[in-house]
């Protein structure tokens, strides 16, 4: 896969290529969660109806929603009568915390595959793992995201399979003491819950200083890309 490819791979913003018929040709990993919420055929018809009338590219701002997913605009393309293309542009959904991290530099996938690795003991649950290894070393307090990343594996543990990402908001910024850091997310799915300890989930990680956002069997950590 070329660098170009991942790009668009680890897009947060889903990507659907169809051909004339509708069929899906290529989309990208966000555009295979989005499809849990919607159906090929639905999207393949919102291509057609906000495309250009002549070849090209256009860029229509509406507000779509389908599930727990929000956007604000999408672009289709198409150079020929064979293919079209869409991309959706998702509506900035979650919160972070203002106060800058304390911490030591981390490597994430190291702390992840370390919490995969407790939770996987003694467990039938398969665990999956899609992660973006253009995210580098960040400035993180190591125990507390343990401790986190171990009470959502718990909260999920009944789950035949959870999958976690790691991917970058593409565009997405915030700024501490008025400099300006990338955002990345951790995202952990599993398709049953225990909802005895959501609320106990929540309040770890407001007392740790992390936001998470919980919704339809997802948890997601939005983090600050502090390196130094």
């Amino acid at each position: 896969m070329t660098l170009e490819q991942q790009w668009l791979e680890y897009d947060y913003n889903p990507f659907i290529l169809f051909n004339a018929q509708g069929k899906i040709v290529s989309l990208n990993a966000e555009a295979q969660f989005l499809l849990g919420a919607t159906t090929a055929g639905e999207l393949f018809e919102l291509a057609k109806t906000y495309a250009s009338i002549n070849f090209g590219f256009k860029t229509t701002f509406i507000e779509l929603e389908y599930g727990r997913y929000k956007f604000f605009g999408l672009t289709v393309g198409y150079e020929d009568e064979e293919q079209i293309g869409i991309k959706l542009y998702q509506s900035p959904s979650y919160k972070l915390n203002t106060t800058k991290p304390n911490g030591e530099l981390t490597n994430i996938f190291t702390i992840i595959d370390l919490c995969i690795a407790t939770n996987s003991i003694n467990s039938e649950t398969l665990f999956k793992r899609d992660y973006d290894p253009t995210i580098p070393d960040v400035i993180i307090d190591s125990n507390k995201l343990i401790k986190l990343l171990n009470k959502i594996y718990e909260y999920f543990k009944v789950s035949d399979s959870i999958l976690t990402r790691v991917f970058f908001r593409i565009g997405e910024h915030i700024k501490f003491e008025e400099k300006k850091y990338s955002i990345f997310s951790i995202s952990i799915q599993g398709e049953k819950i225990d909802e005895t300890k959501k609320e106990e989930l929540d309040i770890l990680a407001k007392s740790n200083n992390f936001y998470i956002d919980i919704s339809n069997k997802k948890v997601t950590i939005n983090l600050p890309m502090i390196t130094s």
